[in-house]
């Protein structure tokens, strides 16, 4: 181990002098040390110096388990960009009752943009207003059928149409994803795949659109440990990377229903923020009380009826067509 350290320390003071930043330092960072203080390397900072690949590049601070650089953790080359790519078909959204950028003002463009903003104002207003982690949100429901998909798809298109705002929409319902369907999206590999792959960089499971500000991570691979993986620190630390990657983005997470399986009250941990769809004249008040029951560590959570059969913008939020978006 001696020599390892040896070689380490050679080669970091190597790379120092050329004037390259240093795992070293981030690794420091994160732990809440000065720079000065940091000898010998961690083992960590150990692997990294000794790694003959990609050892001029700075690091992301995440865990070694995860096994990305930062650049591996970007979003990706042109050549990235257009292997996990989708054009998403407009007028195919516009005829199932989506927000779409070329459909001009809507009744539902309208109610989602009442929607949106005490969610923007939580993520990315003044500090003094902002939510932790008010970036991560979560849309879920009680039971199947509500609209949840519905709404974190309108939600993120929304929000895409925002002039100081990008959308990473997450499809988080690992046991039935539907997002990648309706945009027309490969579906893996994706956020289970990051989570048990130490190969995978996140920019192979991205998928950009024709939508600028809007980019998509699928579910993935799917897997019968799926809720263990959502609850570990390894999902812990892509959320805190994902989260903080871009001050000006905001994660969108269709989860699965809390009261159908424990993924969703797994991920509700980790949000700043979860939206609740109620399906109108449908969910019994006992279903929606036993479903906020099971949300723990999330201050923020808001309600959206849906599928009324009248709206009145400011009041009541969003009319949903029959579709089968759950």
């Amino acid at each position: 181990m001696t020599s390892l350290i040896e070689q380490a320390a050679k080669r970091l003071e190597e790379l120092r002098r050329a004037g390259i930043e240093t795992p070293v330092e981030h690794v420091s960072a994160y732990h809440g040390r000065s720079t000065e203080t940091a000898t010998p390397p961690t083992p960590e900072a150990i692997v990294r110096a000794l790694d003959g690949h990609g050892s001029t590049q700075p690091f992301a601070t995440v865990p070694r388990s995860l096994g990305k650089s930062r650049d591996a953790w970007g979003e990706g080359t042109g050549a990235d960009q257009a292997a996990r790519r989708t054009e998403i078909d407009f007028a195919r959204l516009h005829a199932r009752g989506f927000v779409t950028p070329d459909a001009g003002s809507t009744q539902i463009a309208e109610e989602f943009r009442v929607i949106k903003r005490p969610i923007i104002r939580n993520a990315l207003g003044p500090a003094d207003a902002r939510v932790k982690h008010g970036n991560l949100v979560m849309i879920t429901s009680a039971l199947p059928g509500e609209g949840k998909t519905f709404t974190s798809l309108n939600l993120a298109l929304s929000i895409a149409s925002e002039v100081d705002s990008t959308v990473l929409l997450v499809d988080g319902d690992v046991a039935h994803p539907t997002i990648p369907g309706l945009l027309g999206a490969p579906h893996g590999p994706g956020l289970l795949d990051l989570l048990t792959s130490d190969d995978l960089r996140f920019a192979d499971a991205l998928v950009k659109t024709n939508i600028d500000k809007l980019s998509l991570l699928p579910a993935g691979s799917r897997h019968r440990r799926s809720t263990e993986l959502l609850a570990s620190e390894q999902m812990a630390s892509l959320l805190r990377d994902i989260g903080s990657r871009y001050p000006d983005r905001i994660i969108i997470f269709d989860s699965p229903p809390l009261l159908a399986t424990t993924e969703a009250r797994v991920l509700a941990a980790n949000m700043g923020q979860i939206v609740m769809v109620v399906a109108a004249d449908a969910t019994s008040q006992h279903a929606v009380s036993n479903a906020l029951a099971t949300i723990e560590g999330c201050e923020i959570v808001m309600m959206v009826l849906n599928k009324a059969s009248r709206t009145d913008v400011g009041n009541y939020y969003g009319y949903y067509p029959n579709d089968d978006a759950a």
